[in-house]
């Protein structure tokens, strides 16, 4: 399990997801209550580890659930 590729597949998926939603990064930022849209872009291209909260309330914001974020499959083997 590579720390960068579930980054990037967390961000990719939000930005498709925030796109269905015909959000803007300044407006999703602004919804969950961040000071600006660039932090969604880090988010998005897989260049920061956001916290559980700032995750939380992305989902809660574009009414998601985290399955719609991250594939689990791929890094939960039973």
């Amino acid at each position: 399990m590579d720390k960068k590729d579930i980054l990037k597949e967390f961000g990719r998926n939000l930005k498709a997801e925030r796109n269905r939603a015909g959000l803007s990064q300044e407006q999703l930022a602004e919804k969950i209550g961040l000071s600006y849209g660039q932090v969604i872009g880090t988010i998005e291209r897989g260049e920061t580890n956001t916290s559980i909260t700032v995750a939380i309330a992305i989902m809660r914001a574009l009414n998601l659930d985290f399955e719609k974020l991250f594939d689990k499959k791929k890094y939960f083997k039973n």
